[in-house]
């Protein structure tokens, strides 16, 4: 307040008090809008307001996507983007099919699909009522959604028709991973870790996580070996198929909310504008902002370049030190 002009707090105090004043007496206290703020703040394509949740990229272009429809397109490594809004509708996961399509799933319980150059979208409804939280594209290029109540959606003509299954577990799957044609991990709430080896035909358990822990990400790199994060910079690593978890040290108590996998290694991303790299059997901190900004989705760029995204507009271009590159990836 102490910034503002003294007869609009007064008035704005009396109009509480006084609904029935004309709206007049506000108008000549107030501090002129600066409309030309207002439309070059419009005319950005990267903005404040954006909260993006993911990114994926076939060999023409990388997309991201975010809150209130926002979809970011770039062909030429994140130098450039341009801006467009499918829907209004806020996006809550993107992947890349084998045919280099892309499909993007929406709170309102949506399967989007988009062209190669990401030009395109048309708009698939899912059948189930519960909520799906993330969505992922196989091998075959079958198309795949999870979310609450441990159901299960996929859907092997592009959207016309969907399959569905559920365990009946009051619990919410929040990441969808296929590893090769038949296998592929979901996880999520209190611990749970599902598994199917007939490429989603049929789900089982694979096993639970340590405390009922709730993994916000995970990766798989095969059928055996994975990793989960989540609160508290807690990440579990599996070589079992995740029938056993053996907690790994991160030294950050941030929670973890992606990973990014890459030929010099793993990494993690987390709150804070937080990059870990995976070292051995620990991961260290790259990165060197500590701003109070998440970051959620990435991926990695030529030239030992990790490209992140996460809240508030951020996106972070960061260099690998060649000299920590694990090559565990």
């Amino acid at each position: 307040m102490r910034n503002a002009p003294l007869c609009s707090w007064r008035t704005a105090g009396k109009a509480v008090s006084l609904a029935g004043l004309s709206s007049l007496l506000l108008t000549g206290c107030e501090a002129p809008l600066n409309l030309e703020a207002v439309r070059e703040q419009s005319q950005q394509t990267v903005k404040r307001t954006d909260f993006y949740q993911a990114m994926a990229r076939n060999d023409e272009v990388i997309v991201l996507s975010g809150n209130n429809g926002v979809v970011l397109v770039s062909a030429d490594n994140g130098k450039t983007w341009r801006r467009q809004n499918p829907t209004q509708d806020s996006f809550l996961a993107l992947d890349v099919c084998p045919d280099d399509s892309f499909i993007a799933l929406t709170f309102s319980n949506e399967i989007w699909h988009g062209d190669t150059r990401a030009e395109n979208w048309t708009s698939h409804t899912l059948p189930s009522q519960e909520q799906m939280m993330t969505a992922a594209c196989a091998p075959d290029g079958s198309w795949w959604a999870a979310g609450a109540f441990t159901t299960i959606q996929g859907s092997t003509d592009q959207g016309q028709t969907w399959s569905e299954t559920t365990l009946n577990e009051d619990a919410i799957l929040n990441n969808l991973q296929f590893v090769d044609s038949g296998k592929a991990f979901a996880t999520g709430e209190y611990g749970l870790v599902l598994t199917t080896e007939d490429g989603g035909e049929n789900w089982d358990y694979a096993g639970y996580l340590p405390d009922e822990f709730y993994a916000h990400a995970s990766h798989f790199r095969s059928a055996e070996e994975g990793w989960v994060g989540g609160l508290n910079g807690f990440i579990y690593h599996t070589t079992d198929g995740g029938e056993s978890w053996e907690k790994t040290p991160t030294g950050i108590n941030a929670p973890i909310f992606g990973f990014v996998p890459g030929p010099t290694g793993l990494y993690a991303l987390a709150d804070n504008a937080t990059v870990l790299q995976q070292s051995g059997q620990s991961w260290r901190k790259i990165s060197t902002s500590d701003q109070p900004l998440y970051l959620r989705s990435g991926l990695m760029l030529p030239n030992h370049q990790l490209l992140a995204a996460g809240g508030r507009g951020l996106l972070l271009n960061l260099e690998i030190p060649v000299a920590f590159s694990a090559g565990t990836d």
